[in-house]
């Protein structure tokens, strides 16, 4: 009988412990790897940063936990559940990831420019809109709104993937949101960005 009455409480712990994991996005943990991730991509125009892979998998190497760890993890995620959702990592450690992540690296050097001149910036919504045509010569302009149509597409597949890499699909708006605070927060001087009310300002 006493056994049984301790078996309940443990069911439901084990059970509260899915449905937190479920429930709880780690804000924390997606700023700091969309941290990493942007200033990645802007520091790329003056700095060639080292490959995705040989960084990936020397961050890899130094979190690599050993069997033990992995064992006592396992056990607080079903002892205490909001200590997993409050120290929840998020994995920008894939190849889809790495991929999307190059190709910005790679354009940034050809937006930088218009960025600086005021003919585009980062908006409000986590992406790049043109904010002044007018700012960009004649014969650029059509060039630069290839370039921020490729952006676009390149950040609206990196926040899906994400929040599809940490099997959370749901995420996806979260995780965007969460770029949007932090490409503006990260914006290089001479940037343009936009406040909450939609208002372009230069850093």
């Amino acid at each position: 009988m006493i056994k049984r009455l301790l078996a309940y409480p443990l069911m439901a712990m084990v059970l509260s412990a899915c449905v937190t994991i479920n429930i709880y996005f780690p804000a924390a943990a997606a700023e700091e790897a969309a941290r990493t991730i942007v200033r990645d991509v802007l520091q790329s125009e003056q700095d060639t940063p080292p490959p995705a892979g040989e960084r990936d998998d020397k961050q890899s190497q130094r979190h690599e936990p050993g069997m033990l760890l992995i064992a006592m993890g396992r056990l607080l995620d079903i002892i205490v559940p909001p200590a997993h959702a409050q120290q929840a990592n998020i994995n920008i450690n894939t190849a889809a990831i790495s991929a999307i992540r190059a190709n910005m690296q790679r354009r940034q050097g050809s937006l930088a420019p218009f960025y600086k001149a005021g003919a585009a910036g980062f908006d409000n919504r986590g992406m790049v809109s043109i904010r002044n045509l007018n700012a960009a010569a004649l014969k650029d302009r059509n060039r630069l709104k290839k370039l921020v149509a490729d952006e676009n597409a390149d950040r609206t597949k990196l926040y899906r993937e994400i929040a599809r890499a940490n099997g959370h699909p749901e995420w996806e708006n979260d995780v965007r949101s969460t770029f949007a605070k932090v490409w503006i927060e990260e914006a290089l001087p001479g940037y343009w960005y936009q406040d909450g009310g939609g208002n372009w300002r230069q850093r």
